[in-house]
């Protein structure tokens, strides 16, 4: 096959290409330059699309002896990714950016563009476990690193055209065969910021583009105001620090963001207690297999990347899906994305996703 690698920079990236070159593909590798800024240095994990991952990247494809190229997606990722997540935090929901790019950049622009050039896929260093056949998108071999909650957004026709050769090997392993394989980004440290912030100041990137909106804090029980803010950008639901409450509850316990109004310009907070989600709305599933189910099911959701799941029955609908749980979890907002696993002894099958409308 011929196989277009991305590649970051990074190490799970550079071994995946290696992966695909050791399997007998026809391997390219390409750099997606997605910020307008590149000329940045990046420092420790913070950030990406710099200068020096390019470089990186590109020392990696000599190694590997595959043809190299910078594909400038910047125009692509902006629009598609970072206005949407301005967007999304302006109108009080909490965006997942990495969900996003998967979705509108690295298998929509590039893919669409690979298979145009002629390439049968897009390999990436995503820790997901994959047969494009079926397709069938699993959880990583190592937990800690799994990626398939960012992949839940991608179709079928996508996944055919999908690789993630690293997904079944702990991430030490994958560090300890670029070692082996003279890649100089086998130590290099993980990126754990969102990449077009690398301060990983989030709120003072969002208030340099969205300004001043001032609103009121109220107590989500009595309707009293505690306190004003300067935009509803600067909280998201769970939130406990920076709420400008400048009296303590009466109870004397942490009050925490539960609801965001934005249009008024409301935040309300409350007890960690009522944070307690049963139930989600949400719209734009997704569904990996190509087919909406017709019935409700049973499945385990996952409202984060990394943990925040439950047993749950989901029942699909004209307007997306409804998941009852089956014991609360917390911190849902909308903006997020629900992902729905079927439990195998092969590994959770993805059955898909949806974006989170409400909570109840």
């Amino acid at each position: 096959m011929r196989v277009l690698a991305a590649m970051s920079g990074g190490v799970d990236s550079a071994v995946a290409a290696a992966r695909a070159v050791a399997a007998g593909h026809d391997v390219v590798g390409v750099h997606l330059a997605l910020s307008r800024t590149r000329d940045a240095i990046r420092s420790g994990s913070r950030g990406c699309c710099s200068k020096e991952d390019s470089a990186d990247a590109a020392r990696a494809a000599d190694v590997l002896g595959i043809p190299y190229y910078v594909w400038d997606l910047s125009e692509e990722f902006t629009r598609d990714v970072v206005d949407d997540f301005v967007a999304a935090y302006a109108a009080g929901e909490t965006p997942n950016p990495c969900l996003r790019c998967n979705e509108k950049i690295k298998f929509a622009a590039v893919l669409d563009r690979a298979l145009a050039l002629g390439f049968d896929a897009v390999c990436t260093g995503h820790y997901a476990r994959l047969d494009p056949s079926v397709p069938e998108l699993r959880r990583s071999a190592d937990p800690d690193k799994d990626q398939s909650y960012v992949l839940a957004v991608l179709c079928a026709g996508q996944l055919r055209h999908a690789m993630f050769p690293v997904g079944d090997t702990p991430k030490p392993e994958i560090r300890a065969e670029a070692q082996r394989l003279g890649l100089r980004v086998a130590g290099k440290p993980d990126s754990h910021d969102i990449c077009f912030i690398p301060t990983g100041d989030t709120q003072g990137f969002l208030r340099e583009r969205l300004g001043s909106r001032p609103g009121s804090v109220v107590d989500d029980a009595s309707g009293e105001v505690l306190g004003t803010h300067d935009g509803v950008h600067e909280f998201t639901v769970g939130q406990r620090k920076g709420l400008g409450v400048d009296r303590p509850a009466a109870d004397g316990r942490p009050r925490y963001v539960l609801g965001i109004e934005p249009v008024e310009g409301t935040v309300r907070v409350g007890p960690d207690s009522a944070l307690d989600v049963r139930s989600i709305s949400a719209h734009s599933p997704v569904w990996t297999s190509g087919t909406a189910p017709e019935a409700p099911f049973d499945c385990v959701a996952q409202v984060r990347a990394h943990g925040g799941t439950a047993a749950a029955e989901v029942t699909p609908s004209a307007d997306g899906i409804t998941v009852a749980l089956a014991e609360p979890l917390r911190g849902v907002a909308p903006g997020q994305a629900v992902a729905l696993y079927r439990p195998s002894d092969e590994g959770d099958l993805v059955l898909g996703s949806a974006t989170i409308a409400g909570t109840g």
